[in-house]
């Protein structure tokens, strides 16, 4: 089967998250089976590149990609809302005219629904089928951030834009069964809901290697046990409740630190955090680091622990990070919830704590590393997992069968 296909995106590389590496590893597998695939983000691609960055490109290629620019166009300060309603409009006509050019056969959207509404008019008026990728739930993730409660006005009105989006496009493809399960309860047809599981490219991952004992010691993690987190610190992470627990795990093992690689918005609420507990000199937080210099500091871990707060983004979303892990072969502890507990087996591939309960943490953790013995056990259990159920190409073999679907539908 060969198809040409217009991807919609939030944004893409050059910018780095969860969300582009996603992207990038679907792409890669769609061009394998010989898909002839064509990228557009939206306006929100160019608010999140620095200042200096900003340009008003209309096309880009980075790292061999091409993509499609939605510019970001500077407007007054509005009323809630107005800015949303002035992006999904940008973001229409740009997808108008890139779509005239293209013809694609399929319009494949990616959350958020502000890129699924506005898709959904073109394809309607070209007569192009849309098919809408959800990673998450838009009003979930505002939750999180702070810019909304659960059950306001904002968060309703934004549920019933998705509801609204999920129940009109012609395919509905998601990362996991909890999403999956809650599209499937607003009254979507199962058979037209997939699972599009996230996964690791195994080639590109090997088994930890061995610390590199300079970066070590000007760490100040020599002769220590390091318990470490690698990637955003945003509040549903739960870093504060491993903070939290640190003082009990120090008082049964002093050796112990922490070791938090990255940034985000709970920056400074854990440096502040961290000399509140008296621990600021056993906490190490190296900021950001370049993406190529990554596995060097996972190899300084040796304990990787994943403390998300039980919320509905958690409970519903399987993250990417406990996977990677897995397949560098390493050990890890992660809370129960629900994004958890689809990917990770307690006691088999890794190692589950009550979730928001800093002692079960303290617990579990001190368990853990009691038990070395088990660990190479772990390690190959968590490798053999990925390997055989959660690789990209696995994954993307899903797409197959609704794509074809809709083909033979036109």
């Amino acid at each position: 089967m060969s198809v040409r296909v217009l991807h919609v995106l939030d944004h893409s590389i050059p910018l780095h998250s969860g969300y582009t590496f996603r992207t990038l590893s679907l792409l890669r597998e769609q061009r394998k089976l010989g898909w002839d695939t064509h990228h557009l983000t939206s306006p929100k691609h160019g608010e999140g590149l620095a200042q200096k960055d900003k340009t008003d490109v209309l096309e880009e290629t980075v790292d061999g990609w091409h993509f499609y620019r939605t510019p970001v166009q500077a407007g007054k300060k509005t009323l809630p809302g107005l800015g949303e309603v002035r992006l999904m409009q940008q973001l229409e006509a740009r997808l108008q005219t890139v779509a005239e050019q293209l013809r694609p056969q399929i319009i494949h959207v990616h959350s958020p629904v502000l890129n699924a509404l506005p898709a959904l008019k073109v394809g309607r008026r070209l007569g192009i089928p849309v098919v809408y990728e959800i990673r998450a739930f838009w009003e979930d993730a505002a939750v999180d951030h702070g810019t909304t409660s659960e059950g306001s006005l904002r968060y309703r009105m934004t549920r019933a834009m998705e509801t609204h989006a999920l129940k009109r496009v012609d395919h509905v493809f998601t990362i996991c069964e909890g999403l999956r399960k809650d599209i499937v309860a607003r009254g979507i047809a199962a058979d037209k809901v997939t699972v599009i599981p996230n996964a690791v490219d195994i080639d590109s991952f090997e088994p930890g290697g061995q610390a590199d004992l300079a970066l070590k010691e000007r760490l100040g993690l020599s002769d220590c046990t390091v318990l470490g987190f690698i990637g955003s610190f945003y509040a549903y992470e739960g870093l504060d409740l491993l903070l939290e627990a640190l003082p009990q795990i120090l008082q049964q093992r002093p050796d112990v630190r922490v070791l938090l690689v990255g940034g985000g918005p709970q920056d400074e609420a854990l440096k502040a955090q961290a000399v509140r507990l008296g621990v600021q000199d056993k906490v190490i937080f190296t900021g950001r680091v370049p993406h190529a210099e990554v596995k060097r500091y996972y190899d300084l871990v040796d304990l990787l622990v994943y403390p998300r707060h039980s919320m509905r983004l958690t409970e519903l979303v399987t993250p990417l990070k406990p996977l990677e892990a897995m397949a560098q072969g390493r050990i890890l502890v992660a809370s129960d919830v629900g994004g958890h507990h689809e990917l990770i087996r307690d006691g088999h591939t890794g190692y589950l704590f009550k979730s928001d309960s800093v002692d079960s943490l303290v617990q579990v953790l001190s368990r853990v590393l009691s038990e070395r013995q088990h660990w190479p056990s772990i390690r190959s259990q968590g490798r053999r997992f990925v390997e055989t159920e959660r690789n990209w190409a696995a994954s993307v073999a899903n797409y197959v069968q609704p794509y074809g679907r809709l083909l033979v539908g036109r």
